[in-house]
Protein backbone atom coordinates (compact mmCIF):
# COMPACT_ATOMS: atom_id res chain seq x y z
CA UNK A 1 0.00 0.00 0.00
CA UNK A 2 2.85 2.32 -0.74
CA UNK A 3 1.74 5.24 -2.83
CA UNK A 4 3.27 6.99 -5.83
CA UNK A 5 6.94 6.58 -4.98
CA UNK A 6 6.39 7.50 -1.37
CA UNK A 7 8.24 5.08 0.89
CA UNK A 8 6.56 3.11 3.64
CA UNK A 9 5.29 5.21 6.51
CA UNK A 10 6.60 4.70 10.02
CA UNK A 11 4.68 2.35 12.33
CA UNK A 12 3.26 5.25 14.44
CA UNK A 13 2.06 7.01 11.28
CA UNK A 14 0.41 3.83 9.94
CA UNK A 15 -1.23 3.31 13.34
CA UNK A 16 -2.55 6.88 13.44
CA UNK A 17 -3.83 6.76 9.86
CA UNK A 18 -5.57 3.42 10.32
CA UNK A 19 -7.15 4.58 13.58
CA UNK A 20 -8.31 7.92 12.15
CA UNK A 21 -9.77 6.36 8.99
CA UNK A 22 -11.84 3.75 10.83
CA UNK A 23 -13.00 6.17 13.52
CA UNK A 24 -14.37 8.44 10.79
CA UNK A 25 -16.19 5.47 9.26
CA UNK A 26 -17.50 4.39 12.69
CA UNK A 27 -19.38 7.67 13.19
CA UNK A 28 -21.48 6.91 10.11
CA UNK A 29 -22.04 3.17 10.69
CA UNK A 30 -22.51 2.97 14.49
CA UNK A 31 -26.35 3.00 14.33
CA UNK A 32 -26.22 -0.23 12.31
CA UNK A 33 -23.85 -1.69 14.91
CA UNK A 34 -26.43 -0.94 17.63
CA UNK A 35 -29.16 -2.67 15.60
CA UNK A 36 -26.92 -5.65 14.83
CA UNK A 37 -26.10 -6.13 18.53
CA UNK A 38 -29.79 -6.07 19.52
CA UNK A 39 -30.75 -8.56 16.79
CA UNK A 40 -27.95 -10.93 17.77
CA UNK A 41 -29.01 -10.94 21.42
CA UNK A 42 -32.74 -11.25 20.73
CA UNK A 43 -34.14 -14.66 21.68
CA UNK A 44 -30.90 -15.80 23.29
CA UNK A 45 -30.94 -19.59 23.84
CA UNK A 46 -34.69 -19.76 23.20
CA UNK A 47 -36.42 -21.63 20.34
CA UNK A 48 -37.75 -19.54 17.48
CA UNK A 49 -41.31 -18.37 18.15
CA UNK A 50 -41.04 -18.58 21.94
CA UNK A 51 -40.08 -14.93 22.53
CA UNK A 52 -41.25 -11.45 21.62
CA UNK A 53 -39.46 -10.01 18.60
CA UNK A 54 -38.90 -6.33 19.29
CA UNK A 55 -36.51 -5.99 16.37
CA UNK A 56 -37.46 -7.22 12.88
CA UNK A 57 -35.04 -6.30 10.13
CA UNK A 58 -32.87 -3.25 9.62
CA UNK A 59 -35.38 -0.43 9.12
CA UNK A 60 -37.87 -1.61 11.75
CA UNK A 61 -35.04 -2.17 14.23
CA UNK A 62 -33.66 1.33 13.64
CA UNK A 63 -37.14 2.73 14.30
CA UNK A 64 -37.52 0.56 17.42
CA UNK A 65 -34.23 1.79 18.85
CA UNK A 66 -35.31 5.36 18.12
CA UNK A 67 -38.62 4.84 19.93
CA UNK A 68 -37.01 3.16 22.93
CA UNK A 69 -33.92 5.31 23.37
CA UNK A 70 -34.51 8.41 21.28
CA UNK A 71 -32.38 9.50 18.33
CA UNK A 72 -29.31 9.59 20.58
CA UNK A 73 -29.87 5.89 21.21
CA UNK A 74 -28.81 5.19 17.63
CA UNK A 75 -25.33 6.29 18.62
CA UNK A 76 -25.18 4.24 21.83
CA UNK A 77 -21.70 3.01 22.60
CA UNK A 78 -20.15 5.43 20.09
CA UNK A 79 -17.34 6.50 22.43
CA UNK A 80 -16.42 2.89 23.19
CA UNK A 81 -16.85 2.09 19.49
CA UNK A 82 -14.41 4.84 18.52
CA UNK A 83 -11.93 3.57 21.10
CA UNK A 84 -12.31 0.05 19.72
CA UNK A 85 -11.99 1.14 16.09
CA UNK A 86 -8.98 3.30 16.88
CA UNK A 87 -7.12 0.58 18.75
CA UNK A 88 -8.13 -2.41 16.64
CA UNK A 89 -7.71 -0.84 13.22
CA UNK A 90 -4.69 1.21 14.17
CA UNK A 91 -2.94 -2.03 15.09
CA UNK A 92 -4.49 -3.92 12.15
CA UNK A 93 -3.55 -1.45 9.41
CA UNK A 94 -0.13 -0.82 10.94
CA UNK A 95 0.60 -4.55 11.16
CA UNK A 96 -0.73 -5.17 7.62
CA UNK A 97 1.47 -2.37 6.23
CA UNK A 98 4.53 -3.85 8.00
CA UNK A 99 3.78 -7.32 6.58
CA UNK A 100 3.21 -5.82 3.14
CA UNK A 101 6.53 -3.96 3.29
CA UNK A 102 8.22 -7.20 4.42
CA UNK A 103 7.07 -8.85 1.17
CA UNK A 104 4.38 -11.20 2.52
CA UNK A 105 1.37 -9.94 0.54
CA UNK A 106 2.69 -10.69 -2.99
CA UNK A 107 3.17 -14.36 -2.01
CA UNK A 108 0.40 -16.91 -2.76
CA UNK A 109 -2.20 -16.47 -0.03
CA UNK A 110 -0.11 -13.67 1.44
CA UNK A 111 -2.91 -11.10 1.49
CA UNK A 112 -5.20 -13.47 3.38
CA UNK A 113 -2.46 -14.44 5.83
CA UNK A 114 -1.42 -10.82 6.44
CA UNK A 115 -5.04 -9.76 6.93
CA UNK A 116 -5.70 -12.63 9.35
CA UNK A 117 -2.57 -12.00 11.43
CA UNK A 118 -3.15 -8.26 11.56
CA UNK A 119 -6.81 -8.75 12.50
CA UNK A 120 -6.03 -11.23 15.27
CA UNK A 121 -3.51 -8.89 16.89
CA UNK A 122 -5.84 -5.89 16.59
CA UNK A 123 -8.77 -7.83 18.08
CA UNK A 124 -6.73 -8.90 21.10
CA UNK A 125 -5.44 -5.41 21.86
CA UNK A 126 -8.85 -3.76 21.50
CA UNK A 127 -10.97 -6.46 23.18
CA UNK A 128 -11.77 -4.47 26.37
CA UNK A 129 -13.25 -1.64 24.29
CA UNK A 130 -15.44 -4.08 22.33
CA UNK A 131 -16.62 -5.61 25.60
CA UNK A 132 -17.80 -2.24 26.91
CA UNK A 133 -19.27 -1.26 23.52
CA UNK A 134 -21.38 -4.41 23.44
CA UNK A 135 -22.66 -3.86 26.99
CA UNK A 136 -23.65 -0.26 26.26
CA UNK A 137 -25.30 -1.00 22.91
CA UNK A 138 -27.41 -3.78 24.45
CA UNK A 139 -28.75 -1.50 27.20
CA UNK A 140 -32.24 -0.14 26.72
CA UNK A 141 -35.57 0.26 28.50
CA UNK A 142 -37.13 -2.91 29.91
CA UNK A 143 -39.87 -3.09 27.27
CA UNK A 144 -37.30 -3.43 24.46
CA UNK A 145 -34.51 -5.19 26.37
CA UNK A 146 -32.73 -8.19 24.84
CA UNK A 147 -29.86 -10.09 26.39
CA UNK A 148 -28.38 -9.39 29.80
CA UNK A 149 -28.58 -5.75 30.90
CA UNK A 150 -25.37 -4.56 32.58
CA UNK A 151 -26.71 -1.08 33.37
CA UNK A 152 -23.46 0.84 33.05
CA UNK A 153 -23.76 4.61 33.42
CA UNK A 154 -20.82 5.58 31.20
CA UNK A 155 -17.83 4.20 29.32
CA UNK A 156 -15.41 4.98 32.15
CA UNK A 157 -17.90 3.61 34.68
CA UNK A 158 -18.15 0.37 32.68
CA UNK A 159 -14.39 -0.11 32.64
CA UNK A 160 -14.20 0.66 36.36
CA UNK A 161 -17.05 -1.71 37.28
CA UNK A 162 -15.65 -4.60 35.24
CA UNK A 163 -12.15 -4.08 36.64
CA UNK A 164 -13.34 -3.91 40.25
CA UNK A 165 -15.53 -7.01 39.96
CA UNK A 166 -13.42 -9.21 37.68
CA UNK A 167 -9.92 -7.80 37.72
CA UNK A 168 -7.68 -7.07 34.74
CA UNK A 169 -8.44 -10.40 33.06
CA UNK A 170 -12.14 -9.55 33.21
CA UNK A 171 -11.54 -6.78 30.67
CA UNK A 172 -10.44 -9.45 28.18
CA UNK A 173 -13.44 -11.71 28.80
CA UNK A 174 -14.84 -12.77 25.42
CA UNK A 175 -11.56 -12.31 23.58
CA UNK A 176 -11.70 -16.00 22.58
CA UNK A 177 -14.66 -15.08 20.41
CA UNK A 178 -13.29 -11.75 19.19
CA UNK A 179 -10.01 -13.04 17.79
CA UNK A 180 -11.60 -15.65 15.42
CA UNK A 181 -14.25 -13.07 14.44
CA UNK A 182 -11.80 -10.38 13.38
CA UNK A 183 -9.30 -12.87 11.96
CA UNK A 184 -11.92 -14.21 9.54
CA UNK A 185 -13.40 -10.77 8.82
CA UNK A 186 -10.07 -9.05 8.27
CA UNK A 187 -8.75 -11.79 6.01
CA UNK A 188 -11.93 -11.77 3.91
CA UNK A 189 -12.12 -7.97 3.79
CA UNK A 190 -8.54 -7.27 2.80
CA UNK A 191 -8.46 -10.20 0.36
CA UNK A 192 -11.70 -9.39 -1.49
CA UNK A 193 -12.01 -5.58 -1.45
CA UNK A 194 -9.26 -4.88 -3.97
CA UNK A 195 -10.35 -7.64 -6.37
CA UNK A 196 -14.02 -6.61 -6.14
CA UNK A 197 -13.13 -2.97 -6.84
CA UNK A 198 -11.01 -4.01 -9.83
CA UNK A 199 -13.91 -6.13 -11.15
CA UNK A 200 -16.24 -3.11 -10.99
CA UNK A 201 -13.62 -0.92 -12.68
CA UNK A 202 -13.21 -3.38 -15.56
CA UNK A 203 -16.94 -3.33 -16.27
CA UNK A 204 -16.75 0.48 -16.61
CA UNK A 205 -20.10 1.10 -14.94
CA UNK A 206 -18.77 4.33 -13.46
CA UNK A 207 -16.28 6.98 -14.48
CA UNK A 208 -12.64 6.20 -13.74
CA UNK A 209 -11.77 7.50 -10.28
CA UNK A 210 -15.42 7.80 -9.17
CA UNK A 211 -16.11 7.13 -5.49
CA UNK A 212 -18.90 4.81 -6.71
CA UNK A 213 -16.24 2.32 -7.85
CA UNK A 214 -14.94 2.00 -4.30
CA UNK A 215 -18.45 1.91 -2.81
CA UNK A 216 -19.64 -0.77 -5.24
CA UNK A 217 -16.50 -2.79 -4.65
CA UNK A 218 -17.06 -2.51 -0.91
CA UNK A 219 -20.67 -3.64 -1.15
CA UNK A 220 -19.72 -6.64 -3.31
CA UNK A 221 -16.79 -7.54 -1.06
CA UNK A 222 -19.04 -7.29 1.97
CA UNK A 223 -21.23 -10.17 0.75
CA UNK A 224 -18.30 -12.52 1.31
CA UNK A 225 -17.25 -10.79 4.53
CA UNK A 226 -20.76 -10.82 6.04
CA UNK A 227 -21.41 -14.48 5.17
CA UNK A 228 -18.04 -15.57 6.56
CA UNK A 229 -18.00 -13.34 9.61
CA UNK A 230 -21.58 -13.20 10.95
CA UNK A 231 -21.57 -16.59 12.77
CA UNK A 232 -18.38 -15.55 14.57
CA UNK A 233 -19.91 -12.15 15.22
CA UNK A 234 -23.00 -13.66 16.86
CA UNK A 235 -20.87 -15.90 19.09
CA UNK A 236 -18.61 -12.99 19.98
CA UNK A 237 -21.55 -10.74 20.94
CA UNK A 238 -23.05 -13.47 23.15
CA UNK A 239 -19.73 -14.14 24.91
CA UNK A 240 -19.13 -10.46 25.59
CA UNK A 241 -22.62 -9.71 26.84
CA UNK A 242 -23.32 -12.77 29.02
CA UNK A 243 -23.59 -12.29 32.81
CA UNK A 244 -20.79 -13.68 34.96
CA UNK A 245 -20.63 -15.26 38.41
CA UNK A 246 -18.65 -14.01 41.39
CA UNK A 247 -15.38 -15.41 40.01
CA UNK A 248 -15.91 -13.97 36.54
CA UNK A 249 -17.05 -17.13 34.73
CA UNK A 250 -19.81 -16.85 32.16
CA UNK A 251 -23.22 -18.06 33.31
CA UNK A 252 -24.43 -19.02 29.83
CA UNK A 253 -21.37 -20.20 27.91
CA UNK A 254 -18.06 -21.83 28.85
CA UNK A 255 -16.29 -20.59 25.76
CA UNK A 256 -16.35 -20.17 21.98
CA UNK A 257 -17.17 -23.77 21.03
CA UNK A 258 -19.77 -24.19 23.80
CA UNK A 259 -21.49 -20.98 22.69
CA UNK A 260 -21.54 -22.14 19.07
CA UNK A 261 -22.98 -25.54 20.01
CA UNK A 262 -25.64 -24.06 22.32
CA UNK A 263 -26.83 -21.54 19.73
CA UNK A 264 -27.22 -24.20 17.04
CA UNK A 265 -28.78 -26.70 19.46
CA UNK A 266 -31.32 -24.36 21.07
CA UNK A 267 -32.01 -21.74 18.41
CA UNK A 268 -31.17 -23.57 15.20
CA UNK A 269 -28.40 -23.05 12.62
CA UNK A 270 -30.09 -19.96 11.18
CA UNK A 271 -29.54 -18.18 14.53
CA UNK A 272 -25.85 -17.94 13.64
CA UNK A 273 -26.91 -15.42 11.02
CA UNK A 274 -28.94 -13.17 13.30
CA UNK A 275 -28.18 -9.57 12.41
CA UNK A 276 -26.95 -10.46 8.92
CA UNK A 277 -28.90 -7.59 7.33
CA UNK A 278 -27.44 -4.74 9.39
CA UNK A 279 -24.06 -6.50 9.40
CA UNK A 280 -24.00 -6.39 5.59
CA UNK A 281 -25.29 -2.85 5.25
CA UNK A 282 -22.78 -1.73 7.87
CA UNK A 283 -19.84 -3.65 6.41
CA UNK A 284 -20.18 -2.25 2.90
CA UNK A 285 -20.02 1.45 3.79
CA UNK A 286 -17.62 0.81 6.69
CA UNK A 287 -15.21 -1.16 4.49
CA UNK A 288 -15.38 1.46 1.76
CA UNK A 289 -15.13 4.47 4.05
CA UNK A 290 -12.33 2.95 6.15
CA UNK A 291 -10.16 2.03 3.17
CA UNK A 292 -11.06 5.22 1.30
CA UNK A 293 -10.20 7.45 4.28
CA UNK A 294 -7.02 5.44 4.93
CA UNK A 295 -5.93 5.70 1.30
CA UNK A 296 -6.64 9.44 1.18
CA UNK A 297 -4.89 10.08 4.49
CA UNK A 298 -1.84 8.14 3.32
CA UNK A 299 -1.72 10.18 0.12
CA UNK A 300 -1.89 13.40 2.12
CA UNK A 301 0.90 12.08 4.36
CA UNK A 302 3.04 11.26 1.33
CA UNK A 303 2.45 14.75 -0.08
CA UNK A 304 3.35 16.31 3.24
CA UNK A 305 6.52 14.22 3.51
CA UNK A 306 7.49 15.27 0.00
CA UNK A 307 7.27 19.00 0.76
Amino acid sequence: MERGGCGPASAPVDFALGAAACCLACVFTNPLEVVKTRLQLQGELRPRGSYARHYRGVLQALAAVGRADGLRGLQKGLTAGLLYQGLMNGVRFCCYARLEHAGLTPQPGGTVAAGALAGALGAFVASPAYLVKTHLQAQTVAAFAVGHQHNHQSVSGAFETIYKKQGLLGLWRGVNGAVPRVTVGSAAQLATFASAKEWVRKHQWFQEGSWMVALSGGMISSVAVAVAMTPFDVVSTRLYNQPVDEVGKGKHYRGFLDCFVQIVGKEGFVALYKGLGPAYFRLGPHTTLSLLFWDELRQLTCQHQGT
